[in-house]
Parts: structure tokens; C-alpha cells; sequence
């Protein structure tokens, strides 16, 4: 357990116990930093949880004090996925489309949306940064790195690299559009049509798409919501199947919000190494972790150069300028050339505008905000769902991204729910969409990355409604 956690835990308990009293202020930061011997940063991040759990809440300029009547959550799902485990051609682009397609309207009600609030980003900085580079740009420097990306903004990426333990330097990336392309790529220099690919499950619908595009085949692997992929099964398939590539979500993981802990993330890449096995690391959610230090991604203990590490800062800073980047270990070479023959390059503006926005220092400063609003949300949405969702619901109570995954009873429908709730204005994500298989018909995802105002409360009863319904 890591510190904030037990110093939350501990808190909870005093306040489950009587010790600290409704309305009752807690300890200030600094008294409570002394008292313990931890960091602030600690203290912060257990006050966040006890928010999230509904146990405390925030008064301006005042501190943090014990709610009036700590709210109950509906339970977490406590069990691992059981897919079947055969190896079978992905059908699910046709599936997803449908129910993407009716949440593209401003005007909807956002839940199942896979993006943040556009309120959350530093859009003004960047545009300046943007126009800065745009007037100044050297006609000579539109030429210069093209296919690798610029060298400026490959260098700050390599130095976040480093203080994640991760010894890379700006030669050993590659600057694509978004994460999405970063991920084509590395699939794309690993496997060839027919091969087997294991993923979780439930998995981004994304990784689904394309493994459909290059026809490939999904393994789906059992996982657990809270601390991800089960390492036995996945052994288990790779000695079956005979797999050419793996592609997980260690932190955070869409839909579910599961991290790996740090020692099944070592285990993991020392398994895959044992196998020969490249492992395709989906990472774009990994900064945004609640917990005063963010989670070492599987990269961290490659020693092989099999984890082919893809992130962006779509999910974090800038959606719309589609910047991600892949750090291919010892397929570097095969991903450069396929991003030569395929894009050729990434927006070379866009590049420099957010190398200048590094440069500057503020991005530290934005991620602290995100996150603290983030895990302020997921607490207000979690409250949200405990009054409006129907008893029997569990939902995940994940330590970072901005992704809730709802088990309903048993005999609910959650296309049913999708389609019913579409024609009244709200998205949300149905289960079957993260599977080959289309199982999880009683689950759905929903998106917290959204302030919860009226509206967004008015969606979250409708969905309440048709949840608690046994129609469809």
C-alpha cells in the first residue's frame, strides 16, 4: 500500500469510528505533514482519496472537513474477467461506429465520450506558443527531421523519459500523429495478417479497430479492475496461441482504470522477455495519476528493447494538435520507416508550439491542477452514481485517468441502455464494444472528464433509469 493510501485509510477509519466527528475540520496539510513524517504531496493526495470515497469535503480558503453523513458507494467489482480464451478474427468496427456516431453532437450529454472537458487545457498558452512558432518558423526547419520529428520537442519527451527511470535519449523516439498512429505503427512492424495478439479484457475499442484493420487475431486475456492483466492466464495464452505481439494499457487502463502494481509490472515485462514476446505498451493515460508519484510504466524495466511504448499529450495538454510518440526499443528502425511510407510526418508547428509550452515550464504546473480536478470529479460522479444507479451496480473506483466501468445486475442490456439513452441526448459506452467477443452486455463506461453540472447530473439520472429497467 502506498503511503497516501494508508494515510487515508487511516483517516477513514477514524472517521468510521467516531474519532473524527461530522462537520469536524482535519488536520491542515502542514500540521498533518509534520505529525505523520510523510511529504505534502502525500497529504494531498489521501485528502483527494478521502474526497473521492465521499468522506470529506473541500471548503475554500477553510480545509478539509468530515462530511455530515459519509455517503455509501455502490461496491467494486472484485473479480477478473473470464473470456474464453480462443483466438478470433475481430468484427467490431461497425459495432463501435453506431454508437460513436451518436455522441459526436455538441449538444449531447457526454459520458461515453473517450476525451477530457476542452476547459481543461491550457488552449490559450498553447495558441500563443502556436502563433510564436508559426511567425518565426525557419522555412529551412519545415524539412529538418521530418519523419522522426523535431528534435527540440523529442528532447523534452526524452528528459520526462528520464525521471521516470527510463534511460532514453531523443534518438529513440518517434513524434507521430497521436497516440493512435504511435500504436498502428508498432502493430504494424510486429505482426503480419493471421497472427495472434493478446489483449485485456476488456480492452479500448480502439486496439480492437485495429487489430480488425490489419487482420489480425485478439486473444482476449482475463484482468482484473483494480490491478489489471492476470499474469498466469496471460502465460497460459502465449504457450497456447503463440502470439506475436501483446498490447496493454498498464495504468489506467480504458475501460476498466486498472493499474498494474510495480512488481506485476516487472514480473510482466520478465515474462514477455522469457517469450521472446514485444509487448505494444498503450500509455496516454499514465500522467494522470492521483497518488503523489506516477506509476513506472512497463518501459521502465525493459532491458530487451521489447516494450514499444506509445503515448501522446492528447489526453493531458492538447487534443486537437494530435502529437504522440512511440519509443520502439529495437523495432525503432522498422516504425520509422513505416511512419516514412505512411504520414511521412507529424505537423511541424504543432510540434515546436508544444516543445515551446515544455520549455517554459508550466506543464508540471497543469498536470497538478488536472489532477486534482480530475479526482474531484470522480468523487462528485462516483456520489452520482450511488443516488441514481439501481441497487446491485458496482462501478471501479480507479486511481487515475478519467474512466468509471459499471457492472449492472446481471440481466441488463447495455446496447439496449446505449440506443435508449442516445435518442434522449446522452452517450455513454456500452460493454460490448471492448470485446471481440461482445460480452459485458451489463456494463458500460463512463466518462468523468466532465464538470458534473446539472446537465450532466440530469444524464446520469436518465441512465440511472434505464439501468434500473428489465426492458430490451
Amino acid at each position: 500500500m502506498k503511503r497516501y493510501q494508508a494515510l487515508a485509510d487511516d483517516i477513514a477509519r477514524s472517521i468510521r469510528q467516531g474519532l473524527l466527528r461530522p462537520g469536524q475540520r482535519l488536520p491542515s496539510v502542514r500540521e498533518t505533514r509534520a505529525a505523520r513524517g510523510v511529504s505534502a504531496a502525500t497529504v494531498f493526495q489521501a485528502y483527494y482519496l478521502l474526497e473521492a470515497q465521499g468522506l470529506v469535503q473541500p471548503r475554500p480558503r477553510s480545509g478539509y472537513y468530515v462530511r455530515a453523513a459519509p455517503e455509501p458507494l455502490p461496491p467494486e467489482p472484485d473479480a477478473a474477467s473470464a473470456p474464453d480464451g480462443e483466438s478470433r478474427p475481430v468484427d467490431i468496427s461497425a459495432l463501435v461506429f453506431e454508437v460513436l456516431e451518436s455522441a459526436m453532437a455538441r449538444e449531447v450529454v457526454p459520458l461515453g465520450s473517450a476525451f477530457l472537458s476542452p476547459g481543461l487545457f491550457p488552449l490559450a498558452r498553447l495558441g500563443r506558443a502556436m502563433a510564436h512558432e508559426a511567425v518565426h518558423l525557419d522555412p529551412r526547419s519545415t524539412v529538418d527531421d521530418l519523419t522522426p520529428g523535431k528534435s527540440e520537442l523529442r528532447r523534452h519527451i526524452a528528459l520526462r523519459y528520464r525521471v521516470e527511470g527510463v534511460d532514453l535519449g531523443a534518438g529513440d523516439l518517434v513524434i507521430c500523429n497521436g497516440a493512435i498512429e504511435a500504436l498502428n505503427l508498432c502493430i504494424a512492424a510486429t505482426t503480419r495478417p493471421g497472427d495472434a495478439v493478446l489483449v485485456e479484457s476488456p480492452c479500448f475499442y480502439v486496439a480492437l479497430q485495429t487489430l480488425e484493420r490489419y487482420g489480425l487475431r485478439a486473444v482476449e486475456v482475463p484482468t482484473h479492475p483494480r490491478e489489471g492483466i492476470d499474469l498466469g492466464a496471460l502465460d497460459a495464452a502465449i504457450r497456447r496461441h503463440a502470439p506475436k505481439a501483446c498490447w496493454l494499457m498498464t495504468r489506467f487502463q480504458n475501460p476498466l482504470g486498472a493499474s498494474l502494481p510495480e512488481a506485476k509490472t516487472r514480473e510482466l515485462v520478465e515474462l514477455l522477455a522469457r517469450h521472446e514476446l514485444p509487448l505494444i505498451e498503450d500509455d496516454v493515460y499514465g500522467e494522470l495519476h492521483f497518488g503523489a508519484q506516477r506509476p513506472r510504466p512497463a518501459k521502465a524495466f525493459d532491458t530487451r528493447g521489447l516494450v514499444l511504448h506509445c503515448s501522446s499529450f492528447s489526453k493531458t495538454l492538447a487534443p486537437g494538435y494530435r502529437i504522440g510518440w512511440a519509443a520502439p526499443g529495437r523495432y525503432a528502425q522498422q516504425v520509422a520507416r513505416l511512419k516514412l511510407t505512411h504520414t511521412l510526418a507529424t505537423c511541424v508547428p504543432a510540434q515546436l508550439a508544444i516543445a515551446r509550452y515544455l520549455q517554459r515550464g508550466s506543464y508540471e504546473r497543469h498536470l497538478r491542477g488536472l489532477r486534482k480536478t480530475l479526482a474531484q470529479q470522480q468523487a462528485a460522479y462516483l456520489r452520482a452514481v450511488a443516488q441514481h444507479f439501481p441497487a446491485g451496480t458496482r462501478v471501479t473506483r480507479p486511481d487515475g485517468g478519467y474512466f468509471l466501468w459499471i457492472e449492472l445486475p446481471p440481466d441488463r442490456d447495455a446496447l439496449w441502455i446505449q440506443r435508449q439513452a442516445a435518442q434522449r441526448g446522452i452517450s455513454v459506452a456500452p460493454g460490448p464494444i471492448f470485446s471481440a467477443h461482445r460480452g459485458y452486455r451489463h456494463c458500460l463506461r463512463l466518462n468523468y472528464g466532465h464538470p458534473l453540472d446539472d446537465r450532466v447530473d440530469a444524464g446520469l439520472r436518465v441512465l440511472g433509469e434505464l439501468s434500473a429497467a428489465r426492458s430490451g
